[in-house]
């Protein structure tokens, strides 16, 4: 993701043929990123961790034969969730 400067003109090459999305809008403030994680509020992402390790996520169809465990976790998910099991 990348955050454009105001007033500056959106200039990129792609070596192979592309779909791209621009979206524009008010800045949204700060954010907390961590892994696949991306919230305004740290407790929001730690909520989100401990539902992936518990596999209460939502994956989508036909996307949840392999658990792909959080850096630094080597166990499994704790019970199968949604589109996982």
């Amino acid at each position: 993701m990348l955050v454009f400067r105001p007033g500056e003109p959106v200039r990129f090459t792609a070596p192979v043929a592309a779909i791209v999305m621009l979206l524009g809008g008010e800045p949204l403030g700060p954010r907390f990123i961590e892994w696949n994680f991306v919230s305004s509020r740290k407790e929001r992402i730690e909520q989100a961790k401990a539902d992936w390790r518990a596999g209460r996520m939502k994956l989508p169809f036909h996307d949840g034969d392999e658990f792909v465990p959080l850096p630094g976790d080597a166990a499994p998910p704790t019970a199968p969730g949604p589109g996982r099991g």
